[in-house]
């Protein structure tokens, strides 16, 4: 019995180490991966700054190209680098929003660029939050 217990952990530790491994592998074409997809500013204070960034980096194989980034509406203005994301370099997609406006944050940015695998091309980031009035 003791036999059949050690092979099948046996098996299981190889089974684990190899899906690593095969997670770890680069994937062919470009392939966009972001550190954070929402960003929660929380409770902030009207005219509070409101900037704040997305960073991704390119775990492919070739050149990752960001082809359009907008916002769901214009108090939420995105800027993304316009030239190409080398495999296994970083990129930052910066986000101002106009803090004057007072009450619940929940705006989503679109990224479209030419990464593959599991709909990966098109990408939604939020920023969610509460703005209050401004302490006198």
């Amino acid at each position: 019995m003791k036999k059949i217990y050690t092979l099948v952990l046996l098996a299981l530790a190889t089974f684990s180490v190899n899906a690593q491994d095969e997670a770890l592998k680069p994937v062919e074409g470009p392939r966009i991966m972001f550190e954070k997809q929402v960003h929660d500013y929380g409770q902030i204070q009207q005219g509070a700054d409101g900037n704040c960034e997305f960073v991704f980096t390119n775990v492919g194989t070739e050149p990752l190209v960001l082809q359009n980034v907008n916002a769901t509406c214009g108090c939420t203005v995105p800027s993304w680098p316009r030239e190409p994301i080398m495999p296994g370099e970083k990129g930052t997609i910066r986000v101002r929003y106009d803090t004057h406006r007072l009450g619940n944050i929940g705006k989503a940015i679109t990224v479209t660029s030419n990464s593959v695998g599991d709909n990966s091309n098109r990408i939604t980031l939020r920023i969610t939050g509460h703005v209050n009035p401004a302490q006198n």
